[in-house]
């Protein structure tokens, strides 16, 4: 039986932060107490008074594998995961093919298995003609279904009123929404086009891509999911108007909930000048007024959930003219320096990063005995440093496709070591090479 010794630790965890040590014994966090170092261990990490938080659960990322490995692969992007406080993931459906079938879904989990550094969980997606797949899933085996209420392409995109209705009547695991109306989009880029031609450039992506466009969608979303009782999770949320469609306070009765990205907190419209297409994204970033709404929503329970959207693309496809630029940014690597960086500058707590980005995320997928610091729980942790800052450089991303938005700035705080399953995956500014990630289990 393996024993990690965590020592001098601020444990923040369930809204209270306590000093003391953590003892962790066959990947399972053992005791939590005052001075455990009488016990012993096989391995002992000094905390010198850092915070221990649980792993963050992102729940929105996109590691590109199968079909799209020349950015992006599981074993890569989950390596970029655990450096940026990561000890979980929820993957996204599109890639090629599209997890559309149990077959496509069985095929990530073999694809994870042994490759993973991180624990690993696969969205099942909804197409125009999987519903028969949809009626057989196992709510084990997903934290969720995945819609592309417009703005995708081919199967992937469901605009049919009446599929949606189908699948938000019979849905037995939550449904995630990408919300943006396809058909504003297209008018807006049309109506662009006919005056710019091809000069059309980033700072109009949110012109084009506009805060109508998503209320449109996510109104539509909120209001199918009220008439059916639908568990509804609202992704990436970019505008203060969606904000009156979401209840504040604790997610623990909630059946709709709402998530924000860390680059819509981070950057704003006044971005475009300097980064261009390096922070085209869907949905688009937006104003400053848009921003500071989405911390404020966040700070009063309005969304529940921070998460990254990871989504890396090399340079070459990122630095193309605005119209033929991929969009999407790889961000899971800068997650929780960046969340320490908001916390430094008091837009959020510590307590309320912990709440949003693990407690709230198991909590609304039903994972089984993680996300919570808790003994008898699988010991995924981070150890997190709010005085020692992150400076961000091209040299030192993981992720394959070796950039990241946050190139040439310093954040406020740093990742000094992440437990995976009770293994230390990250220690130091380094991996260490221990392959820990598990298949996540949901409690349904």
């Amino acid at each position: 039986m393996s024993s990690l010794l965590l020592t001098d630790v601020r444990i923040v965890n369930e809204e209270t932060v306590t000093e003391g040590d953590l003892l962790v014994k066959d990947g399972r966090i053992d005791t939590i107490g005052g001075d455990l170092a009488g016990r012993g261990a096989d391995r002992v990490i000094e905390g010198n008074g850092r915070w221990l938080l649980p792993g963050l659960i992102d729940d929105q990322v996109h590691f590109r594998e199968p079909g799209m490995e020349h950015k992006a692969d599981i074993a890569t992007e989950s390596a970029a995961a655990v450096a940026g406080g990561v000890t979980s993931f929820f993957e996204m459906p599109n890639t090629k093919p599209p997890t559309l079938s149990a077959a496509a879904l069985e095929d990530k989990y073999r694809r994870a298995e042994g490759r993973a550094r991180a624990n690993y969980g696969f969205f099942f997606g909804a197409g125009r003609d999987n519903m028969d797949a949809l009626m057989q899933l196992d709510p084990r085996t997903t934290p969720g279904i995945k819609i592309f209420m417009g703005a995708s392409t081919g199967n992937l995109l469901v605009d049919d009123p009446e599929i949606l209705d189908r699948i938000f009547a019979t849905a037995a695991v939550p449904v995630v929404t990408h919300c943006e109306d396809t058909p504003t989009i297209q008018a807006n880029e049309a109506a662009m086009r006919e005056r710019l031609g091809d000069a059309v450039e980033p700072r109009h992506h949110p012109v084009i891509r506009t805060g109508e466009a998503c209320w449109r969608s996510s109104s539509f979303a909120v209001d199918l999911a009220r008439r059916h009782g639908t568990n509804l999770h609202v992704l990436h949320l970019t505008t203060a108007r969606e904000m009156a469609l979401f209840d504040p306070g604790p997610i623990d009765d909630k059946r709709i909930t709402a998530e924000a990205c860390i680059h819509h907190l981070m950057f704003s419209d006044a971005d475009y000048e300097a980064l261009g297409s390096r922070i085209k994204c869907n949905p688009a970033i937006k104003t400053a007024e848009d921003r500071n709404a989405l911390l404020a929503a966040l700070r009063e329970g309005r969304i529940d959930i921070l998460a990254t959207d990871h989504a890396p693309h090399t340079i070459a496809e990122k630095d193309q003219p605005y119209l033929d630029a991929a969009a999407g940014l790889p961000l899971v690597q800068d997650f929780l320096p960046a969340l320490l960086d908001l916390v430094s500058r008091g837009e959020l707590s510590i307590e309320q990063v912990v709440r949003k980005s693990s407690h709230n995320v198991a909590q609304r997928f039903d994972v089984a005995e993680r996300g919570f610091i808790r003994e008898g729980y699988w010991a995924d942790l981070v150890l997190a440093d709010p005085d020692t800052p992150t400076r961000i450089n091209a040299g030192g991303v993981l992720s394959k496709c070796g950039w990241s938005p946050f190139d040439g700035k310093t954040l406020a705080g740093s990742v000094a070591a992440t437990i995976v399953s009770g293994e230390a995956v990250w220690l130091d500014g380094s991996l260490t090479g221990a392959i820990a990630g598990q298949r996540l289990r949901f409690a349904r």
